[in-house]
């Protein structure tokens, strides 16, 4: 059954809300719909005290480090940790207390082309049932959705397709996947991505990018079959939205929960 799973996004060493398909190395591309007074170790504490297992921080670049750590030291084993990691740290970010590290850039090399031997060496280093991969995306002028890498502004040789899941399966335990080109602009969710991601639900993947309203959960989970979670960024009142009410996702599950 599809759950809502919550997130932490890093920027400059806050909890911010991006655009994503205006993240760049140059920042004052940047649109940022939300910056955060409160650390992320208080969403930590607030995700550990709703029991919302399984959710993200995310690092988008250098200054993040500190803030991530003390969101995991809030919730040992109750969150994921991406951004910057690859097979010299994703150990330590598991000994911070995350319960997954999630790989981005590390997977592929500086032209895109992706890395088996990266991916089967750590896989064996540290367990793929602790190896998220990011498979973020962007639509292509054909319309076909190709994985990316450094922040969203890379492509690489991977399309996002069923071929492609079954190719890196074997070396983790989910998948996290955002719509880099519908993110943080509530306006819909990706329907066919989410669609076809359900479609091949042989492990848990979480999809984030677009969501606007609670019914977005209900649509995902209809969508999908129960195989893909849903993430809420920029929508949720959490992170200054007007769209979607936190405690409302929060219910969600425990209904979800109830009912299994």
């Amino acid at each position: 059954m599809t759950r809502f799973r919550p997130c932490i996004d890093l920027h400059q060493g806050k909890v911010k809300q991006i655009v994503g398909g205006t993240l760049r190395d140059k920042d004052t591309s940047t649109k940022v719909n939300f910056e955060s007074t409160r650390s992320a170790a208080w969403y930590a504490r607030k995700y550990r005290k709703d029991n919302l297992k399984g959710g993200h921080v995310i690092m988008l670049g250098p200054g993040n480090a500190n803030q991530a750590r003390q969101a995991l030291a809030e919730w040992p084993g109750g969150l994921q940790v991406g951004g910057g990691i690859g097979p010299d740290n994703a150990a330590d970010w598991l000994d911070a207390g995350a319960s997954h590290v999630i790989l981005t850039s590390a997977l592929f090399n500086s032209k895109g082309r992706f890395l088996e031997n990266v991916a089967s060496t750590i896989a064996a280093k540290i367990g793929r049932n602790r190896l998220v991969f990011d498979l973020s995306c962007r639509r292509e002028t054909n319309g076909s959705a190709r994985v990316t890498m450094n922040r969203w502004q890379t492509p690489t040789e991977l399309p996002l397709n069923h071929h492609t899941l079954d190719r890196l399966a074997p070396h983790c335990a989910e998948f996290l996947i955002h719509a880099a080109d519908v993110e943080g602009l509530c306006g819909g969710i990706d329907e066919e991505l989410v669609t076809m991601l359900g479609n091949w639900g042989n492990l848990p993947i979480t999809y984030a990018g677009g969501a606007r309203s609670l019914d977005d959960l209900h649509h995902v989970d209809n969508l999908s079959a129960g195989n893909v979670d849903l993430t809420i960024g920029s929508a949720l009142d959490l992170f200054g939205g007007s769209l979607v009410r936190y405690e409302d996702c929060v219910a969600f599950n425990r209904r979800k929960n109830a009912a299994e």
